[in-house]
């Protein structure tokens, strides 16, 4: 009797863990980690921010020690041209994703003192020394009287002077 008890919960134990983590569909693209409500899918390995701009998480199909097990294993796996081919077309698009997520690492050329940099998208100018200091997609630098003359505001209603 203790024994198929014990049998039984370890059954439901099994069967409830299963259950818990949702399983990657066919058509899921491979290294996917999860399904955006918007239909898209994703390669994060974390959920936070994983679905960020397509509405949230529909499902996830990876854990942390999944997620984390994939890179290893693909490191572990003999050299071979179909998998040096795939790795650097899953590491394309997350550079891409990085890349548009954050402002470019240098600063466009020009500015200098008493410059400020307009992004000419937003209306917004940014004073030397700040994040976006230059490093918007769109923009041009002129003095903070010509931006404020211009119609374009400070970034936070911060001005520079």
């Amino acid at each position: 009797m203790k024994l198929s008890m014990i049998s039984l919960a370890l059954t439901a134990g099994f069967l409830a863990s299963t259950a818990v983590f949702a399983q990657a569909p066919a058509a899921a693209p491979s290294g996917s980690t999860g399904l955006c409500k918007d239909g898209s899918y994703t390669s994060n390995e974390t959920k936070k921010g994983a679905c960020a701009g397509h509405k949230g998480v529909k499902d996830w199909f990876a854990t942390a020690a999944t997620a984390a097990a994939v890179p290893a294993k693909t490191a572990a796996a003999p050299a071979s041209a179909p998998a040096a081919a795939t790795m650097p077309a899953k590491a394309a698009p997350t550079a891409a994703k990085t890349a548009t997520a954050a402002p470019s690492t240098a600063p466009a050329a020009g500015g200098g003192p008493g410059q400020v940099w307009v992004n000419s998208s937003s209306k917004v100018y940014h004073c030397s020394g700040t994040k976006y200091y230059g490093k918007t997609k769109q923009g041009e630098y002129m003095t903070e009287a010509a931006a404020k003359a211009a119609g374009n505001h400070a970034d936070h209603g911060k001005a520079c002077s």
